[in-house]
């Protein structure tokens, strides 16, 4: 791996980590009960590194994200996977972190934060939820961030962490609105809580992967313009002897 892949990753490794840890913590410390701080955690973290680290790694920390960035061709798959590999580890160490320093009386009644079915509604509509979820926020990171016309230098980190923020709002109660493997992945494993697990990759990867490519197609692929109509062409007629002297 190239050094500026390795960078790229370490950033991208530092980002799951702090939102796993950040966002665990915050499910762990209120009990799972207080939606609107558990949403902040959430989108702050990942306001303030999007707007620290955007300009390194682009600021995925989110395999989701990634996965639109490749299949649009934005990125090379052999980055693509250092960013996967990145981004699981991270997600994964945040969340053993959480497990070892906080007493299990206050980890095993959220299950370490592991995104979960709530609200009555089955696996079906969790995939919808959090590919719909998903998409928003790829979506807004294409227009924001991957767009040269966007805001990247200004707000994109606002505006990426306050969209995670909205989605954690309405999603929270049903699917744990984790819009990203790799924060699921870190719990899952340390907990091992595995129940309907595929929601919270297959659906994000979806939503994203869809975002991305919408965006791409309506937004970044040039449109060819018509050509104006001009005056016709004319033949040019050969020279005929003697024209030269006129």
């Amino acid at each position: 791996m190239r050094g500026d892949a390795f960078r790229r990753s370490v950033a991208e490794f530092t980002g799951a980590f702090a939102l796993t840890f950040i966002g665990v913590g915050s499910i762990v410390i209120t009990g799972g009960q207080n939606i609107v701080a558990i949403a902040l955690a959430h989108g702050l973290v990942i306001a303030v590194w999007v707007s620290a680290f955007g300009h390194i790694s682009g600021g995925h920390f989110n395999p989701a994200v990634t996965f639109g960035f490749l299949i649009t061709g934005k990125m090379s798959p052999r980055l693509a996977i250092a960013y996967w590999i990145s981004q699981l580890a991270g997600g994964f160490f945040g969340a053993l972190l959480i497990s070892g320093l906080l007493p299990n009386q206050f980890t095993d009644p959220v299950k370490l934060g592991v995104p979960a079915l709530g609200g009555g509604i089955g696996a079906g509509a969790g995939l919808a939820i959090e590919a719909i979820l998903t998409f928003f926020l790829v979506w807004i990171i294409f227009a924001t961030a991957a767009d040269p016309r966007g805001s990247f230098t200004s707000v994109a980190g606002l505006a990426i962490g306050l969209t995670i923020t909205l989605d954690v709002l309405m999603g929270g109660p049903f699917t744990g609105a984790a819009m990203n493997p790799s924060r699921a992945f870190g719990p899952q494993l340390v907990g091992n809580h595995w129940s309907d697990a595929w929601v919270w990759y297959i659906g994000p990867l979806i939503g994203g992967g869809l975002a991305a490519l919408v965006y791409d197609l309506l937004y970044l692929t040039p449109v060819p313009r018509p050509v104006p109509p001009g005056p016709p062409e004319t033949e040019l007629e050969e020279p005929r002897p003697g024209d030269a002297a006129l």
